[in-house]
């Protein structure tokens, strides 16, 4: 334990996801130690991001506007969304460059332990995104963990409808990556998602 201020800054630290205790410590006193740290620039940022950036009114993705700029693209297909958890989802697809569609960012996924059913997703708003018939294609790309899979199955049943194809990102075996080393779910659903090979 620290004396006062830094000890507090350590908690806070600490309150972050993904930051344990000893790297708080780290970050706090990287802070404390190296003078060309513009704390102040740190704190205008966190205050503006409170300010400043909200959910996009159609898709529920982080926005400084409106809507956000995936959004407001002309160049995007209308007739493709891809929906996923979380604003951080989004980043992760569009850095593959291999989807030109919409998305449509649920806030979360179904878990019932945690008290989170549909009714607290943006699962209406996506429904009301489907029903002038534009959209043909919905991907979804939920996390392939048991909160996820919840959610994918839900979706599956509630969304089909003449005239849209639903389909769901293939999982399975990362690149590089060893069979012995692949648990059973895993290596199951890289069977389902197998493909023939053009030759």
């Amino acid at each position: 334990m620290y004396d006062g201020i830094v000890q507090e800054l350590i908690d806070e630290l600490g309150r972050l996801p993904g930051i344990g205790p000893k790297s708080a410590q780290r970050i706090a006193f990287h802070i404390l130690q190296t003078e060309s740290f513009d704390v102040r620039r740190l704190a205008e940022l966190l205050n503006d991001i409170r300010d400043k950036v909200h959910f996009c009114a159609i898709c529920g993705n982080v926005t400084e506007h409106e809507t956000c700029s995936i959004c407001r693209d002309p160049r995007r297909s209308p007739a493709s969304i891809c929906v996923v958890e979380e604003a951080k989802d989004v980043v992760a697809i569009e850095r593959t460059r291999e989807f030109s569609g919409l998305y449509h960012v649920l806030g979360g996924a179904i878990s019932p332990i945690d008290g989170i059913g549909p009714d607290q997703l943006r699962i209406k708003q996506l429904l009301g995104r489907l029903a002038d018939g534009v959209v043909t294609e919905v991907i979804i790309a939920t996390d392939p963990n048991l909160e996820g899979e919840a959610t994918a199955t839900y979706l599956t049943r509630l969304l089909v409808q003449p005239n849209l194809r639903i389909s769901r990102l293939a999982s399975g075996l990362p690149v590089g990556g060893d069979l012995e080393y692949a648990d059973e779910v895993t290596l199951g659903r890289a069977f389902e998602g197998r493909r023939t090979v053009d030759h």
